[in-house]
């Protein structure tokens, strides 16, 4: 596989991934099957406890599955996907997230994203599993 078409897919999903945009999300590094983004926690991302809401850590994790699982240019879709909060994160941390492909074939894989902060600390810990379509990102 050519090593420049994971991130052709990121920035071919990023131009109209508006909710990604939404959450400042920046590019780290992009292989197949791999992905590792971050971005910036603002006020409005706090909850009623002034820490990061969960549904945007979730978020954040979701997006860098996604970006992870359709790097091999096939549309791929998330069937599940769950998340285990250890540790909070606050105004001004940065979120790294880090997608790693455990299992694929033919037509399903299962990724497992780490989001943690910028001291290391882990704040979300997301499995999920993915369905391969029979279309490309990039057609």
């Amino acid at each position: 596989m050519d090593n420049s078409i994971p991130k052709f897919v990121y920035d071919k999903m990023m131009s109209t991934d508006y909710y990604s945009q939404w959450l400042g999300i920046e590019s780290v590094e992009h292989r197949a099957g791999y992905c590792k983004i971050k971005m910036l926690v603002r006020k409005e991302m706090l909850n009623g406890f002034n820490i990061v809401h969960g549904g945007i850590t979730f978020g954040l994790a979701d997006s860098c599955l996604a970006f992870a699982a359709n790097s091999y240019n096939v549309l791929s879709l998330t069937l599940d996907g769950f998340i285990t909060y250890p540790n909070s994160g606050k105004e001004g941390d940065t979120l790294i997230a880090e997608a790693i492909e455990k299992s694929s074939n033919r037509k399903t894989a299962v990724y497992d994203v780490t989001v943690s902060n910028q001291d290391g600390l882990a704040i979300g810990l997301y499995r999920a599993t993915i369905y391969k379509t029979k279309k490309e990102v990039l057609s």
